[in-house]
């Protein structure tokens, strides 16, 4: 059976605790049901926070969600001069035979001026940060 990865973002109002992992567990959950993703495929799942962001672990809150056995690794995002603030980033690496053209990104707040590719919006202006 294909890996395949699914990407997410989103943003906390700010840094605290309950905020970051009620904006993580909110991305989490719109991914699990875009994609009908069942955590006991889930290979594994990396979270990323940029640096303004170190009051809570994201990846706790998909222990909260009950995934219990996935292995979940937290990291601090390079602070670029001028990306976007209070990100968390989500990389789920996910068992299924969809195909990857059909897997669903995900991306709340302010992170959809990351990837408006990806949400039929316009491209950020010249000079802003954009998701690789």
């Amino acid at each position: 059976m294909p890996i395949r990865g699914v990407r997410g973002a989103t943003t906390a109002p700010a840094n605290e605790a309950d905020l970051i992992l009620g904006a993580t567990r909110a991305l989490l959950e719109e991914m699990i049901c875009a994609n009908g993703i069942a955590g006991a495929d889930v290979a594994a799942a990396f979270f990323t926070a940029t640096p303004d962001l170190n009051a809570a672990f994201p990846a706790r809150a998909a222990r909260e969600l009950g995934w219990q056995h996935v292995p979940l690794l937290d990291a601090v995002e390079i602070a670029v001069p001028g990306s976007l603030p209070r990100c968390i980033r989500i990389l789920l690496l996910w068992n299924t035979e969809k195909p990857q053209d059909e897997i669903i990104h995900v991306y709340q707040r302010e992170a959809r001026a990351l990837r408006p590719d990806l949400l039929g919006q316009d491209p950020p202006p010249q000079g802003k940060e954009k998701e690789r």
